[in-house]
């Protein structure tokens, strides 16, 4: 009896591994994807798939390809492997989810335009090319509470602040942990700019947020932008340097 319950077991085990194995990925897209994820072009299976295009709250990907990584199922997650090129650039990632809905990025690597960002950051214009590497970046309820990597923008142009662009910028992200709380910090300097600017930024997990920095002019500032430091920031101090700080709860 025992040897024939385990055959039974053994055959439900096969039949959902050959299901997850060959299930279309066009019939998941169907069912399960949510309306603000749309695919084209669909292929293979939610195993090991591909789609020609790829659409996210206008982010536009190209060759998106996913593999699933079998051991994590066993852990109550599902996680995928996956590639993907944009109109001149690429993304790299592990994603998993897990039943709780939270979302954890793992060897993040991405290059691309800014120019694919500006209409999810509402800035018409926006040009310069954007590096991003992460080894973990964890999401909850929309929320990161976790990252650590860097990101680099070269050649930065925004043209309500001023035409042309204004240099190089990176940001460091970590993680502080303790038992009750997790705080993302990041630190944010430029590299090679019109202006000097340095700072530090803190996101903590009950959504409060603090930005604190300096900026200050240089020879290599155009008056235009010396003029609009001023009208944004204020005066600048005895050492030339305009401060800032923004606090609030997202």
């Amino acid at each position: 009896m025992a040897r024939h319950s385990r055959l039974i077991s053994l055959g439900l085990l096969t039949f959902l591994a050959a299901v997850v194995l060959f299930f279309p990925a066009r019939v998941a897209y169907q069912w399960f994807v949510p309306p603000d994820l749309q695919l084209s072009g669909i292929r293979g299976s939610i195993w090991h798939g591909s789609a020609s295009e790829a659409s996210a709250r206008g982010i536009y990907l190209r060759e998106l390809q996913w593999r699933i990584q079998p051991l994590s199922l066993l852990t109550a997650k599902l996680a995928y492997s996956v590639q993907s090129r944009f109109a001149s650039g690429f993304l790299e990632a592990d994603i998993a989810t897990s039943i709780s809905g939270a979302v954890n990025v793992s060897d993040l690597s991405a290059s691309l335009p800014l120019t694919e960002l500006q209409s999810v950051l509402g800035l018409p214009g926006l040009r310069g090319n954007l590096s991003v590497q992460f080894s973990r970046l964890r999401v909850v309820d929309g929320l990161p509470i976790a990252a650590d990597g860097n990101v680099s923008i070269a050649q930065l142009a925004v043209p309500f602040i001023y035409r042309d662009a204004m240099g190089d910028f990176k940001a460091e992200f970590f993680t502080e942990e303790s038992a009750e709380d997790a705080t993302i910090v990041a630190s944010f300097e430029d590299g090679d700019a019109l202006f000097d600017l340095a700072g530090s930024l803190q996101l903590s997990s009950d959504r409060s947020y603090r930005l604190l920095g300096q900026l200050a002019v240089t020879e290599n500032t155009p008056a235009t932008l010396q003029q609009y430091f001023s009208a944004g920031l204020g005066a600048a101090d005895a050492r030339g340097q305009h401060e800032f700080r923004l606090e609030g709860i997202l």
